[in-house]
């Protein structure tokens, strides 16, 4: 059975000036960043829907209905501040539902809600991404910090698994590949912390999951793709297993 995902977010743009002598000029780049999940997903029963960062703002579903198309939701590296402040509100002045509000009670009802690690993610660069004590952190297994979160790792760092029995790491044996940082997060109570990052990073939760009402969320802490996955990670043979494992457990209540 096919099922739907929605993945927003994990999309930028990039405006430098260079200088040459005397002179200078300007240019825009475009990025995508989220082509290991994109490809990984390829074939499989998941149907992605990839919804850039800037498209979001004022695509994301404003309804029950839009959202519910949909078994699985991906919010990775997206502010609060896209799905708050579309056109409308922020141009316009207009009223319009609140998503983050929508995000939570579709999850209530039997959706699954995934957020994975970034900039934007959680609390964020600068605290910028501001999830915190907003109705889609209610849904997370996590709690967020109320400031920057991020964990470096120029070293790079494997992952620690927590729970090797759970659904959510089947077929993954062995060691993961090196993880180049993640978002410091506090597991909830009655969360399942699956994996963890090694002591000498602290031991911050990776992947946690837990229940909503009749629907489940998971927050995997580090990032889908570059840069905080090294080359070795989105290459891993196991790449393709742990998302297709975690989207199996997010819908497996629907």
């Amino acid at each position: 059975m096919t099922k739907r995902v929605l993945l927003v977010g994990e999309s930028w743009i990039s405006s430098a000036t260079h200088y040459k002598g005397f002179d200078q000029f300007g240019s825009v780049t475009f990025h995508l960043g989220a082509e290991p999940l994109v490809k990984a997903l390829k074939g499989t029963e998941f149907d992605l829907t990839y919804m850039p960062a800037h498209e979001a703002v004022d695509r994301f579903p404003y309804d029950m209905a839009g959202l519910s198309t949909y078994d699985a939701i991906i919010l990775s590296d997206i502010g609060a501040n896209s799905l708050l402040l579309p056109p409308k509100v922020w141009l316009e002045m207009q009223t319009v539902p609140n998503r983050l509000k929508l995000i939570r009670d579709w999850t209530l009802e039997g959706g699954g809600l995934l957020m994975c690690g970034g900039y934007f993610s959680f609390q964020g660069i600068d605290g910028k991404a501001r999830w915190r004590r907003t109705p889609v952190e209610d849904v997370l297994p996590v709690t967020c910090l109320p400031y920057d979160d991020r964990i470096e790792i120029p070293e790079g760092a494997q992952g620690v698994k927590t729970r090797p029995d759970h659904s959510l790491l089947e077929g993954l044996d062995g060691d993961w590949p090196l993880l180049l940082g993640a978002n410091e997060v506090v597991a909830k109570e009655g969360a399942e912390i699956v994996a963890r990052l090694p002591d000498d990073e602290g031991g911050h939760p990776l992947l946690v999951c837990g229940e909503y009402g009749k629907g489940r969320s998971v927050a995997w802490t580090s990032d889908i793709g570059p840069h905080w996955l090294s080359p070795a990670f989105c290459e891993w043979a196991g790449y393709q297993r742990l998302w297709t494992n975690i989207l199996g457990w997010l819908t497996r209540a629907r």
